[in-house]
């Protein structure tokens, strides 16, 4: 296996194509719902796959905020990037307490061997640096998502959101104390 090179991202090594061979693709067969005030895995099967433009589309919004006070990090296979998250320095909550790691992925050939880990403390430790307690998380409701964050120490959410819960409302808002 080719070596793995983690670095933060920014616009001299990140742009609009840094995508283009990212494979966003996740077979979910049962997602995380609230009923009754409680959460359930429920059955929910659909595919998760993202073509070329909104791979682009993500990169040139990633490639604008790295310019405008979001911090970076990527995981790089034969110059092919494989795994990057990316963190919203703007401190929120009612202490100010939580940064957001707003995108967080794994290209699906590389999930399992362990660059999410990797990335996720890359983004922690720049939380850290920025004063945050914790991350805050609108994380993927799928059972394998929810699963992966719970592996790293993720639980659910304190203080909720509005915005964010209202962005994305089938997402599960999660923290990471750090």
């Amino acid at each position: 296996m080719e070596e793995i090179i983690y670095s933060e991202l920014t616009p001299c090594n990140f742009h609009r194509n840094s995508l283009d061979s990212f494979i966003r693709h996740q077979e979910v067969k049962e997602c995380w719902r609230i009923q009754n005030g409680m959460w359930v895995l429920i059955p929910h099967p659909f595919t998760e796959d993202w073509d070329l433009s909104e791979l682009r589309e993500l990169a040139s919004e990633i490639e604008y905020r790295l310019t405008n006070g979001w911090s970076g990090f990527g995981a790089w296979q034969n110059r092919r990037l494989i795994g990057f998250g990316i963190l919203d320095e703007t401190p929120f909550g009612s202490r100010n307490q939580y940064l957001d790691l707003v995108h967080f992925y794994v290209s699906e050939p590389c999930r399992g061997l362990g660059v999410g880990r990797r990335l996720f403390s890359m983004a922690a430790q720049k939380a850290r640096e920025a004063g945050a307690e914790k991350l805050y998380i609108s994380a993927h409701s799928s059972k394998e998502s929810q699963e992966a964050y719970r592996r790293l120490g993720c639980k659910l959410a304190e203080e909720i959101d509005p915005v964010l819960a209202a962005k994305e409302p089938c997402d599960v808002q999660m923290e990471y104390l750090l």
